[in-house]
Protein backbone atom coordinates (compact mmCIF):
# COMPACT_ATOMS: atom_id res chain seq x y z
CA UNK A 1 0.00 0.00 0.00
CA UNK A 2 2.96 2.22 0.95
CA UNK A 3 4.47 1.63 -2.31
CA UNK A 4 1.23 2.69 -4.57
CA UNK A 5 1.03 5.59 -2.61
CA UNK A 6 4.84 6.20 -3.02
CA UNK A 7 4.56 5.44 -7.17
CA UNK A 8 1.23 8.10 -6.74
CA UNK A 9 2.67 10.63 -4.92
CA UNK A 10 5.64 10.69 -7.81
CA UNK A 11 2.95 11.05 -10.53
CA UNK A 12 1.33 13.65 -9.08
CA UNK A 13 4.83 16.02 -8.53
CA UNK A 14 5.93 15.08 -11.56
CA UNK A 15 2.70 15.99 -13.44
CA UNK A 16 2.15 18.68 -10.79
CA UNK A 17 5.50 20.27 -12.73
CA UNK A 18 5.05 19.52 -15.93
CA UNK A 19 1.73 21.89 -16.14
CA UNK A 20 2.14 24.84 -18.12
CA UNK A 21 0.71 27.86 -16.56
CA UNK A 22 -0.94 30.34 -18.63
CA UNK A 23 -0.09 34.17 -17.19
CA UNK A 24 -2.58 36.45 -18.46
CA UNK A 25 -2.80 40.28 -18.03
CA UNK A 26 -5.55 40.56 -16.01
CA UNK A 27 -7.13 44.05 -17.65
CA UNK A 28 -7.34 42.07 -21.02
CA UNK A 29 -8.55 38.88 -19.50
CA UNK A 30 -11.77 41.20 -17.89
CA UNK A 31 -11.79 42.34 -21.92
CA UNK A 32 -12.21 39.15 -22.82
CA UNK A 33 -14.61 38.08 -20.65
CA UNK A 34 -16.70 41.55 -21.82
CA UNK A 35 -17.39 40.13 -25.33
CA UNK A 36 -21.01 39.33 -25.27
CA UNK A 37 -22.67 37.00 -27.21
CA UNK A 38 -25.83 38.91 -27.02
CA UNK A 39 -24.48 42.26 -27.92
CA UNK A 40 -23.34 40.66 -31.32
CA UNK A 41 -26.29 38.64 -31.88
CA UNK A 42 -28.07 42.02 -32.15
CA UNK A 43 -25.17 43.34 -34.19
CA UNK A 44 -26.05 40.80 -36.81
CA UNK A 45 -29.97 41.17 -36.47
CA UNK A 46 -29.94 44.70 -37.02
CA UNK A 47 -27.71 44.41 -40.09
CA UNK A 48 -29.57 42.15 -41.59
CA UNK A 49 -32.74 44.17 -41.17
CA UNK A 50 -31.38 46.79 -43.60
CA UNK A 51 -32.19 44.22 -46.27
CA UNK A 52 -29.72 44.58 -49.10
CA UNK A 53 -26.14 45.93 -48.14
CA UNK A 54 -24.61 45.61 -51.69
CA UNK A 55 -22.16 48.41 -52.24
CA UNK A 56 -24.08 49.95 -55.01
CA UNK A 57 -27.57 49.75 -52.93
CA UNK A 58 -29.89 53.20 -51.82
CA UNK A 59 -27.57 55.71 -49.50
CA UNK A 60 -31.20 57.86 -49.42
CA UNK A 61 -33.07 55.68 -47.76
CA UNK A 62 -33.13 55.68 -43.74
CA UNK A 63 -34.39 52.27 -43.11
CA UNK A 64 -32.51 50.05 -46.50
CA UNK A 65 -29.44 49.95 -48.33
CA UNK A 66 -25.52 50.69 -47.37
CA UNK A 67 -26.47 53.86 -46.78
CA UNK A 68 -28.50 52.96 -43.64
CA UNK A 69 -26.10 50.44 -42.75
CA UNK A 70 -22.98 52.63 -42.41
CA UNK A 71 -25.21 55.49 -40.37
CA UNK A 72 -26.28 53.22 -38.20
CA UNK A 73 -22.65 51.56 -37.57
CA UNK A 74 -21.41 55.50 -37.23
CA UNK A 75 -24.35 55.56 -34.52
CA UNK A 76 -22.68 52.81 -32.87
CA UNK A 77 -19.63 54.21 -32.58
CA UNK A 78 -20.43 57.83 -31.81
CA UNK A 79 -21.93 56.36 -28.48
CA UNK A 80 -19.05 54.16 -27.63
CA UNK A 81 -17.46 57.64 -28.12
CA UNK A 82 -19.44 59.40 -25.46
CA UNK A 83 -17.61 56.57 -22.19
CA UNK A 84 -13.93 57.21 -24.21
CA UNK A 85 -12.43 60.73 -22.38
CA UNK A 86 -12.42 61.60 -25.68
CA UNK A 87 -10.10 59.11 -27.05
CA UNK A 88 -12.55 57.69 -29.57
CA UNK A 89 -13.24 59.35 -32.60
CA UNK A 90 -15.26 58.40 -35.78
CA UNK A 91 -16.27 59.43 -39.07
CA UNK A 92 -17.70 58.31 -42.50
CA UNK A 93 -14.25 58.49 -44.75
CA UNK A 94 -15.79 58.60 -48.12
CA UNK A 95 -14.28 58.75 -52.18
CA UNK A 96 -16.39 58.60 -55.46
CA UNK A 97 -16.11 55.68 -57.59
CA UNK A 98 -16.04 55.86 -60.98
CA UNK A 99 -17.68 52.79 -63.65
CA UNK A 100 -14.78 50.13 -63.83
CA UNK A 101 -16.59 48.10 -66.45
CA UNK A 102 -16.31 44.80 -63.74
CA UNK A 103 -18.19 45.03 -60.90
CA UNK A 104 -18.90 49.14 -61.23
CA UNK A 105 -21.51 50.47 -63.95
CA UNK A 106 -22.17 53.82 -62.42
CA UNK A 107 -20.55 56.45 -60.00
CA UNK A 108 -20.87 56.39 -56.32
CA UNK A 109 -19.86 57.56 -53.37
CA UNK A 110 -17.71 54.94 -51.47
CA UNK A 111 -17.77 55.09 -47.13
CA UNK A 112 -16.05 53.54 -44.88
CA UNK A 113 -17.01 53.48 -41.13
CA UNK A 114 -13.76 54.25 -39.19
CA UNK A 115 -13.70 54.85 -35.42
CA UNK A 116 -10.02 55.86 -34.13
CA UNK A 117 -9.04 55.15 -30.51
CA UNK A 118 -5.96 57.35 -30.31
CA UNK A 119 -2.72 56.22 -28.11
CA UNK A 120 -2.06 58.01 -25.38
CA UNK A 121 1.76 57.97 -25.89
CA UNK A 122 2.54 60.70 -28.02
CA UNK A 123 5.92 59.45 -28.88
CA UNK A 124 4.34 56.09 -30.04
CA UNK A 125 3.35 55.93 -34.11
CA UNK A 126 1.90 52.28 -34.50
CA UNK A 127 -1.03 51.68 -35.63
CA UNK A 128 -3.06 48.23 -35.25
CA UNK A 129 -6.80 47.70 -37.52
CA UNK A 130 -9.06 45.53 -37.23
CA UNK A 131 -11.57 45.20 -40.20
CA UNK A 132 -14.17 43.48 -41.59
CA UNK A 133 -16.88 44.51 -44.70
CA UNK A 134 -19.63 46.01 -44.36
CA UNK A 135 -21.24 45.32 -47.64
CA UNK A 136 -23.27 41.94 -49.19
CA UNK A 137 -24.16 40.39 -52.38
CA UNK A 138 -26.42 38.08 -54.00
CA UNK A 139 -25.56 35.40 -56.23
CA UNK A 140 -25.46 38.14 -59.23
CA UNK A 141 -23.37 40.88 -57.42
CA UNK A 142 -25.22 42.98 -59.39
CA UNK A 143 -28.60 43.08 -58.08
CA UNK A 144 -28.76 45.67 -55.73
CA UNK A 145 -32.78 45.67 -54.63
CA UNK A 146 -32.99 42.29 -53.56
CA UNK A 147 -32.53 41.05 -49.98
CA UNK A 148 -28.66 40.24 -49.14
CA UNK A 149 -28.81 39.59 -46.04
CA UNK A 150 -25.22 38.96 -44.76
CA UNK A 151 -25.20 37.26 -41.51
CA UNK A 152 -22.34 35.79 -42.07
CA UNK A 153 -20.51 37.40 -44.66
CA UNK A 154 -19.16 39.56 -43.74
CA UNK A 155 -21.95 40.20 -40.47
CA UNK A 156 -20.02 38.38 -38.57
CA UNK A 157 -17.05 40.63 -39.31
CA UNK A 158 -18.52 43.67 -38.68
CA UNK A 159 -19.78 42.43 -35.56
CA UNK A 160 -16.56 41.52 -34.11
CA UNK A 161 -15.28 44.98 -35.11
CA UNK A 162 -18.03 46.88 -32.71
CA UNK A 163 -18.19 44.27 -29.78
CA UNK A 164 -14.48 45.04 -30.31
CA UNK A 165 -14.95 48.69 -30.40
CA UNK A 166 -17.59 48.59 -27.63
CA UNK A 167 -15.27 47.10 -24.88
CA UNK A 168 -11.95 48.73 -25.94
CA UNK A 169 -12.99 52.02 -26.15
CA UNK A 170 -13.44 52.17 -22.11
CA UNK A 171 -9.71 51.55 -21.76
CA UNK A 172 -6.74 53.28 -22.94
CA UNK A 173 -3.73 51.57 -24.89
CA UNK A 174 0.01 53.17 -25.50
CA UNK A 175 -0.78 52.44 -29.14
CA UNK A 176 -3.44 53.89 -32.08
CA UNK A 177 -6.42 51.70 -32.80
CA UNK A 178 -8.61 51.48 -35.83
CA UNK A 179 -11.82 49.93 -35.99
CA UNK A 180 -13.09 49.77 -39.80
CA UNK A 181 -16.40 48.42 -41.43
CA UNK A 182 -15.33 48.75 -45.15
CA UNK A 183 -17.44 48.75 -48.23
CA UNK A 184 -16.86 47.65 -51.66
CA UNK A 185 -15.61 44.06 -50.89
CA UNK A 186 -17.87 42.31 -53.20
CA UNK A 187 -17.09 44.99 -55.65
CA UNK A 188 -13.44 44.34 -55.60
CA UNK A 189 -11.71 45.30 -52.24
CA UNK A 190 -12.58 48.96 -53.27
CA UNK A 191 -13.16 49.86 -49.87
CA UNK A 192 -10.07 48.39 -48.22
CA UNK A 193 -8.34 50.12 -51.33
CA UNK A 194 -8.98 53.17 -50.49
CA UNK A 195 -8.11 52.85 -46.97
CA UNK A 196 -4.55 51.22 -47.84
CA UNK A 197 -3.56 53.68 -50.55
CA UNK A 198 -4.51 56.30 -47.93
CA UNK A 199 -2.30 55.01 -45.45
CA UNK A 200 0.39 54.66 -47.48
CA UNK A 201 0.50 57.99 -49.00
CA UNK A 202 0.19 59.50 -45.84
CA UNK A 203 2.71 57.38 -44.33
CA UNK A 204 0.37 55.81 -41.27
CA UNK A 205 2.58 53.09 -39.11
CA UNK A 206 0.60 50.02 -39.63
CA UNK A 207 2.30 47.61 -37.36
CA UNK A 208 -0.77 44.93 -38.08
CA UNK A 209 -3.85 44.42 -39.67
CA UNK A 210 -7.07 42.05 -38.89
CA UNK A 211 -9.40 41.48 -41.65
CA UNK A 212 -11.95 39.57 -40.09
CA UNK A 213 -14.20 37.89 -42.94
CA UNK A 214 -16.94 34.79 -42.30
CA UNK A 215 -16.01 34.28 -39.16
CA UNK A 216 -19.43 33.30 -37.33
CA UNK A 217 -20.46 30.00 -38.92
CA UNK A 218 -19.19 26.49 -37.81
CA UNK A 219 -20.09 24.05 -40.28
CA UNK A 220 -19.41 23.22 -43.93
CA UNK A 221 -21.41 21.42 -47.04
CA UNK A 222 -20.62 18.97 -48.74
CA UNK A 223 -18.10 17.60 -46.20
CA UNK A 224 -20.43 18.27 -43.05
CA UNK A 225 -18.00 18.82 -40.68
CA UNK A 226 -18.62 20.85 -37.74
CA UNK A 227 -16.61 22.56 -35.46
CA UNK A 228 -16.49 25.60 -33.88
CA UNK A 229 -13.02 25.04 -31.78
CA UNK A 230 -10.86 26.21 -34.63
CA UNK A 231 -10.21 28.97 -36.80
CA UNK A 232 -7.72 29.87 -39.41
CA UNK A 233 -5.70 32.71 -39.67
CA UNK A 234 -4.14 33.50 -43.59
CA UNK A 235 -0.68 35.09 -44.26
CA UNK A 236 1.79 35.55 -46.70
CA UNK A 237 4.93 33.67 -46.73
CA UNK A 238 7.32 35.64 -48.93
CA UNK A 239 5.81 39.19 -49.60
CA UNK A 240 4.12 40.90 -52.58
CA UNK A 241 5.90 43.88 -52.44
CA UNK A 242 9.55 42.39 -52.02
CA UNK A 243 11.71 43.70 -55.19
CA UNK A 244 13.78 40.78 -56.89
CA UNK A 245 17.14 41.33 -54.66
CA UNK A 246 15.37 41.03 -51.31
CA UNK A 247 13.50 37.76 -52.61
CA UNK A 248 16.67 36.08 -53.07
CA UNK A 249 18.09 37.42 -50.11
CA UNK A 250 15.43 35.86 -47.98
CA UNK A 251 15.32 32.71 -49.96
CA UNK A 252 19.38 33.03 -48.68
CA UNK A 253 18.38 33.15 -45.26
CA UNK A 254 15.68 30.19 -45.40
CA UNK A 255 13.18 32.99 -44.21
CA UNK A 256 10.50 32.23 -46.93
CA UNK A 257 8.48 31.31 -43.71
CA UNK A 258 8.74 34.16 -41.88
CA UNK A 259 7.87 37.34 -43.08
CA UNK A 260 6.09 40.09 -40.71
CA UNK A 261 2.88 38.73 -41.46
CA UNK A 262 3.43 35.30 -40.95
CA UNK A 263 4.76 36.52 -37.67
CA UNK A 264 1.63 37.94 -36.94
CA UNK A 265 -0.08 35.17 -37.76
CA UNK A 266 2.10 33.03 -35.37
CA UNK A 267 1.35 36.14 -32.73
CA UNK A 268 -2.34 35.82 -33.05
CA UNK A 269 -1.94 31.69 -32.12
CA UNK A 270 0.12 32.72 -29.13
CA UNK A 271 -2.01 35.42 -27.62
CA UNK A 272 -5.25 33.86 -28.57
CA UNK A 273 -5.07 30.68 -27.40
CA UNK A 274 -3.69 32.39 -23.78
CA UNK A 275 -6.84 33.99 -23.74
CA UNK A 276 -9.78 32.36 -25.21
CA UNK A 277 -10.92 29.24 -24.00
CA UNK A 278 -11.21 26.10 -26.13
CA UNK A 279 -10.38 27.81 -29.19
CA UNK A 280 -7.00 26.56 -31.12
CA UNK A 281 -5.59 28.60 -34.24
CA UNK A 282 -4.88 27.09 -37.01
CA UNK A 283 -1.98 29.11 -39.29
CA UNK A 284 -2.69 28.56 -43.11
CA UNK A 285 0.77 29.55 -45.22
CA UNK A 286 -1.73 30.91 -47.54
CA UNK A 287 -1.59 34.24 -48.51
CA UNK A 288 -6.35 33.91 -48.51
CA UNK A 289 -8.34 30.69 -49.03
CA UNK A 290 -7.22 29.14 -52.91
CA UNK A 291 -7.38 31.27 -55.68
CA UNK A 292 -9.39 33.90 -53.40
CA UNK A 293 -8.65 37.11 -51.61
CA UNK A 294 -10.04 39.66 -49.46
CA UNK A 295 -9.13 42.89 -48.04
CA UNK A 296 -6.14 42.25 -46.42
CA UNK A 297 -4.51 42.30 -50.17
CA UNK A 298 -4.63 45.79 -50.40
CA UNK A 299 -2.34 46.26 -47.11
CA UNK A 300 0.05 43.75 -48.54
CA UNK A 301 0.11 45.13 -51.59
CA UNK A 302 1.19 48.56 -50.21
CA UNK A 303 3.93 47.03 -47.70
CA UNK A 304 2.23 46.55 -44.72
CA UNK A 305 1.86 43.42 -42.30
CA UNK A 306 -1.85 41.96 -42.64
CA UNK A 307 -3.75 38.56 -41.75
CA UNK A 308 -7.00 37.28 -42.85
CA UNK A 309 -9.12 35.60 -39.85
CA UNK A 310 -11.89 33.50 -41.66
CA UNK A 311 -14.07 30.50 -39.73
CA UNK A 312 -12.38 26.71 -40.10
CA UNK A 313 -14.75 25.21 -42.24
CA UNK A 314 -16.52 27.57 -44.69
CA UNK A 315 -20.52 26.63 -46.05
CA UNK A 316 -20.80 27.48 -49.73
CA UNK A 317 -24.39 27.22 -49.75
CA UNK A 318 -24.96 30.38 -47.48
CA UNK A 319 -22.19 32.76 -49.48
CA UNK A 320 -23.50 34.36 -52.06
CA UNK A 321 -26.76 32.91 -52.44
CA UNK A 322 -30.04 34.31 -52.83
CA UNK A 323 -32.34 32.91 -49.84
CA UNK A 324 -34.54 30.09 -51.36
CA UNK A 325 -34.96 26.22 -50.98
CA UNK A 326 -33.72 24.53 -53.78
CA UNK A 327 -33.79 20.75 -53.67
CA UNK A 328 -34.06 20.48 -50.16
CA UNK A 329 -30.48 22.46 -49.50
CA UNK A 330 -31.43 25.94 -47.79
CA UNK A 331 -29.55 28.60 -49.47
CA UNK A 332 -28.75 32.30 -48.07
CA UNK A 333 -26.63 33.87 -45.65
CA UNK A 334 -29.29 34.04 -42.78
CA UNK A 335 -28.83 34.52 -38.47
CA UNK A 336 -30.11 31.38 -38.13
CA UNK A 337 -26.99 29.80 -39.37
CA UNK A 338 -24.74 31.92 -36.77
CA UNK A 339 -23.10 29.76 -34.23
CA UNK A 340 -22.60 33.22 -31.37
CA UNK A 341 -20.32 31.04 -29.33
CA UNK A 342 -18.03 30.58 -32.17
CA UNK A 343 -18.58 34.23 -32.81
CA UNK A 344 -17.63 35.64 -29.07
CA UNK A 345 -14.74 33.10 -29.32
CA UNK A 346 -13.43 34.82 -32.61
CA UNK A 347 -13.73 38.44 -31.96
CA UNK A 348 -12.27 37.63 -28.23
CA UNK A 349 -9.40 36.27 -30.33
CA UNK A 350 -9.22 39.76 -32.23
CA UNK A 351 -9.68 41.70 -28.87
CA UNK A 352 -7.22 39.92 -26.78
CA UNK A 353 -4.50 40.07 -29.43
CA UNK A 354 -4.89 44.16 -30.20
CA UNK A 355 -4.80 44.73 -26.56
CA UNK A 356 -1.65 42.87 -26.08
CA UNK A 357 0.24 44.53 -28.89
CA UNK A 358 -1.06 47.86 -28.08
CA UNK A 359 0.04 47.26 -24.48
CA UNK A 360 3.47 46.84 -25.53
CA UNK A 361 5.91 48.50 -26.33
CA UNK A 362 7.83 48.89 -29.95
CA UNK A 363 9.56 45.88 -31.16
CA UNK A 364 13.33 45.78 -30.65
CA UNK A 365 15.07 48.12 -33.06
CA UNK A 366 18.39 46.87 -35.22
CA UNK A 367 18.47 42.92 -33.95
CA UNK A 368 21.65 41.46 -35.52
CA UNK A 369 22.93 37.83 -35.55
CA UNK A 370 26.50 37.44 -35.65
CA UNK A 371 28.01 35.06 -38.27
CA UNK A 372 31.55 36.03 -37.97
CA UNK A 373 32.93 32.67 -37.23
CA UNK A 374 31.25 29.69 -38.02
CA UNK A 375 29.93 28.20 -34.78
CA UNK A 376 27.27 25.89 -32.78
CA UNK A 377 26.16 28.90 -30.81
CA UNK A 378 24.04 31.75 -31.46
CA UNK A 379 24.97 35.34 -30.78
CA UNK A 380 22.46 37.85 -30.70
CA UNK A 381 22.07 41.46 -30.39
CA UNK A 382 19.35 44.55 -30.21
CA UNK A 383 18.47 47.99 -29.86
CA UNK A 384 15.53 49.01 -27.53
CA UNK A 385 12.72 49.98 -29.48
CA UNK A 386 11.48 53.60 -29.55
CA UNK A 387 8.74 53.89 -27.56
CA UNK A 388 7.12 52.20 -24.60
CA UNK A 389 8.60 51.21 -21.50
CA UNK A 390 10.50 48.34 -20.82
CA UNK A 391 10.47 45.71 -18.33
CA UNK A 392 12.80 43.17 -20.48
CA UNK A 393 13.11 41.69 -23.65
CA UNK A 394 12.23 37.65 -24.77
CA UNK A 395 14.44 35.64 -27.16
CA UNK A 396 12.21 33.26 -29.23
CA UNK A 397 13.81 29.66 -30.65
CA UNK A 398 12.09 26.99 -32.75
CA UNK A 399 13.53 24.31 -35.02
CA UNK A 400 13.69 25.08 -38.84
CA UNK A 401 10.96 22.48 -38.80
CA UNK A 402 8.35 23.79 -36.14
CA UNK A 403 5.53 25.53 -36.96
CA UNK A 404 5.64 27.75 -33.84
CA UNK A 405 7.88 29.49 -31.34
CA UNK A 406 8.69 26.91 -28.79
CA UNK A 407 11.07 28.63 -26.30
CA UNK A 408 10.64 32.07 -24.71
CA UNK A 409 13.88 32.93 -23.06
CA UNK A 410 13.86 35.90 -20.58
CA UNK A 411 16.55 38.52 -20.30
CA UNK A 412 16.75 42.39 -19.14
CA UNK A 413 20.03 42.71 -21.44
CA UNK A 414 20.48 43.66 -25.03
CA UNK A 415 22.39 40.59 -25.93
CA UNK A 416 22.41 36.90 -26.02
CA UNK A 417 24.34 34.09 -26.67
CA UNK A 418 22.90 30.53 -26.82
CA UNK A 419 23.69 26.87 -27.17
CA UNK A 420 21.73 26.44 -30.39
CA UNK A 421 22.78 26.08 -33.96
CA UNK A 422 21.99 28.44 -36.48
CA UNK A 423 21.44 25.82 -39.04
CA UNK A 424 18.62 24.05 -37.11
CA UNK A 425 16.99 26.62 -35.26
CA UNK A 426 15.52 30.37 -36.28
CA UNK A 427 15.56 32.73 -33.47
CA UNK A 428 13.69 36.50 -32.64
CA UNK A 429 13.47 39.41 -30.69
CA UNK A 430 10.32 41.22 -28.77
CA UNK A 431 10.17 43.14 -26.10
CA UNK A 432 7.94 43.30 -23.49
CA UNK A 433 6.06 46.10 -21.58
CA UNK A 434 5.86 46.02 -17.04
CA UNK A 435 2.30 44.46 -17.37
CA UNK A 436 4.12 41.20 -19.31
CA UNK A 437 2.62 42.40 -23.13
CA UNK A 438 4.67 41.08 -25.57
CA UNK A 439 5.29 43.17 -28.82
CA UNK A 440 5.05 40.90 -32.27
CA UNK A 441 8.55 39.59 -32.70
CA UNK A 442 11.73 40.52 -34.94
CA UNK A 443 13.90 37.99 -37.18
CA UNK A 444 17.61 39.18 -36.69
CA UNK A 445 19.57 40.77 -39.79
CA UNK A 446 22.51 39.52 -40.37
CA UNK A 447 26.16 41.46 -38.60
CA UNK A 448 29.33 40.39 -39.73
Amino acid sequence: MKSFLCILLIFWVTNTKAQTIIDRDPEIAKMVSDVSRDSLQSYINTLVAFGTRNTLSTQTDSKRGIGAARNWVLKKFNEFAKGSNGRLSAMIDTTTIQPNGKRVDKPFILGNVVATLKGTDPNDTRIFIISGHLDTRRSDVMDITGDAPGADDDGSGTAAVIECARIMSRHSFPATIIFVAVSGEEQGLLGSTFMANKAKKENWNIEGVFNNDIIGSNNSNETDIINNTKVRVFSEGIPMYETEKNIKRIMALGLENDSKSRQLARYIKEIGERYVDNLQVQMVYRTDRFLRGGDHLPYLQNGFTAVRITEMNENFTRQHQDVRKENGIDYGDVPKWIDYEYLRKNTALNLCNLANLAKAPSAPEDVKIEIKNLSNTTSLSWEKPKSGKVNGYYVLIRETVSPVWQKKIFTKENKMTLPYSKDNYFFAVQSESETGNESLPVMPTVSR
